[in-house]
C-alpha cells in the first residue's frame, strides 16, 4: 500500500494517486484504464433494455441471460393522465367571485377638481358657480375605492345621471409583474 503522509489540521485529505491500486475502492483491484474503458463501451449495445435487465433469452440455448449484478428491473411505463386544470380552475375561480358578491364596494365618480380658499367656500351659497377643471364632453375618471379603474362618458337617462364607461384603465401595479 501507499506511504501515509501525516496531515495538519489545516489541510484537506489529498486522494491518492490515479494509479493507485486503492484508488478503486477495492482492495486487490486492477486500476482501469480509460482506454479499456471507451473499448467496453463501443463493444457494448444498449437497443434491447430488456437484456440488460436479465430478462432476454439466450439465442442459441433458449435459458434466460444471466442479469449483471446490481442492475434494477426494468418497469413498464404507464400512461399518466394530467386532471383538466382549466375547469378546476374556472370552478375555483366561480366559487371565490361568489363569495365577494355581496361586499360592499364606494364608487365614485369625478367629473373634475377645483381648488378655492377658504374665504371663497365661506362665500359659497345656493346658485353659486364652481369652475371645474374638465370641459363638458370630456371624460370623467371612475373611482372604485379611491382606485381609478375606468373612464367614461355622462349621460343622462330618463331624468337620472349615469355614466358610459368607454375605457378599463389598467392598474401600474399589475403592468410590473
Amino acid at each position: 500500500m501507499a506511504e501515509e503522509q501525516p496531515q495538519t489540521a489545516g489541510q484537506p485529505e489529498q486522494p491518492p494517486p490515479a494509479g493507485d491500486a486503492g484508488a478503486s475502492g477495492v482492495d486487490g483491484a486492477a486500476p482501469v484504464d480509460q482506454s479499456a474503458v471507451d473499448e467496453l463501451l463501443k463493444q457494448a449495445t444498449f437497443e434491447d433494455a430488456a437484456a440488460v435487465a436479465g430478462t432476454a433469452t439466450d439465442a442459441a440455448a433458449g435459458a434466460p441471460a444471466a442479469a449483471e449484478p446490481g442492475a434494477a428491473p426494468v418497469v413498464p411505463a404507464e400512461q399518466f393522465e394530467l386532471p383538466d386544470l382549466q375547469r378546476a380552475l374556472s370552478e375555483a375561480q366561480v366559487n371565490s367571485i361568489d363569495l365577494l358578491r355581496d361586499v360592499d364596494l364606494n364608487v365614485k365618480i369625478e367629473l373634475g377638481r377645483a381648488r378655492m380658499l377658504v374665504e371663497d367656500v365661506l362665500k359659497l351659497g345656493e346658485g353659486s358657480v364652481v369652475e371645474l377643471d374638465k370641459l363638458a364632453g370630456d371624460p370623467v375618471d371612475v373611482f372604485v375605492n379611491d382606485r381609478l379603474v375606468a373612464r367614461g362618458e355622462v349621460l343622462v337617462l330618463n331624468d337620472n345621471f349615469c355614466v358610459r364607461i368607454n375605457e378599463i384603465v389598467s392598474n401600474p401595479r399589475d403592468d410590473e409583474l
